[in-house]
């Protein structure tokens, strides 16, 4: 594509993952002529009014384009301010917000998806791939309609998961590819034949909410998944509360007395599953600081043979 300084597009994004994709837009020569992201929130026990991130950054860049932040895209005076721009694309990456078919009729909304859609349609996907243990994980450009990540396939990149890959390092490791795929997409568009997704492969994945953070000792391989998949939110903890912040899968197959300590060896302590057991490092009791597990079982006089919970 030539002249892409002409090429003026409106980017949509909220969190780290869609700063990445951003920043290589920035680098290129197309012309980022508005940015859309989610309104402040409050975080956090003391309710800390916070900007999302994308925004942060625009702020620290000194990037001069306008900054939207609408409650809904189906406010007053939102389609207007889009279709003044008469952006070539639109680009959207995380945004978290459903684009109404009026802004779809703009301009060519292309999306940004963490997974090789039609797997794991929805709000979690990264999250979702490490729940399930799986090998590979991927972005998806395609063209949005309507229906939630339904649209027409433009481009994939993939990657393998190591076994020690968290949360945090996949998001970034995919908003990465994302970046690269981005620029490929926009640079080949006129010549790409969108394809159809297979209806017979889609999954959903939904809004993760703090209460799946909750385990108990029924498999050490489960809970591991789970401790990298909501490793950044929300967490992992046990019915009293007490946060499990570093572990390790002992044993896969044996079977044990569900959170009995079974042993007690250097940094850690090593906990009873169901099935298979756990190596646990450290720990946080509510409202207090993170410890060695060692700190915390000494505090709370617990031994091989007790019960944690």
């Amino acid at each position: 594509m030539e002249n892409n300084i002409e090429k003026k597009i409106i980017f949509m994004g909220t969190p780290e993952y869609a700063t990445i994709i951003l920043k290589e837009l920035l680098s290129s020569s197309y012309n980022i002529v508005a940015i859309f992201t989610q309104p402040d929130k409050k975080v956090g026990r003391n309710q800390v009014l916070t900007m999302p991130h994308i925004k942060e950054f625009a702020i620290n860049n000194n990037f001069t384009s306008t900054i939207y932040q609408p409650n809904s895209l189906r406010e007053a005076g939102v389609f207007e301010t889009i279709k003044s721009y008469n952006p070539d694309f639109i680009i959207v990456a995380a945004y978290g917000q459903i684009l109404p078919q009026n802004i779809l009729d703009i301009a060519p909304c292309i999306n940004l998806h963490a997974s090789l859609l039609p797997q794991y349609r929805g709000a979690s996907p990264i999250q979702q791939s490490l729940l399930n243990n799986d090998k590979f994980a991927g972005v998806t450009a395609m063209m949005m309609e309507a229906g939630l990540d339904s649209g027409d396939i433009l481009g994939y990149k993939y990657m393998e998961i190591t076994p020690v890959m968290f949360v945090e390092d996949l998001f970034n490791y995919l908003a990465k590819l994302a970046a690269k795929l981005t620029i490929e997409v926009l640079e080949q568009y006129e010549q790409i034949a969108p394809k159809k997704q297979n209806q017979t492969q889609v999954s959903y994945c939904h809004k993760i909410i703090k209460d799946e953070g909750l385990v108990c000792f029924d498999n050490a391989n489960i809970i591991y998944q789970k401790y990298k998949g909501y490793k950044v939110w929300p967490g992992i903890y046990l019915e009293s509360g007490l946060k499990i912040k570093s572990c390790l899968v002992e044993n896969e197959r044996k079977t044990y007395r569900s959170g009995e300590i079974i042993k007690i060896k250097g940094d850690c302590i090593v906990v009873g599953c169901a099935v298979g057991c756990l190596a646990i490092y450290e720990v946080q009791a509510p409202s207090k600081k993170t410890l060695n597990v060692i700190e915390y079982i000494r505090g709370a006089r617990l031994n091989i043979g007790d019960i944690l919970n």
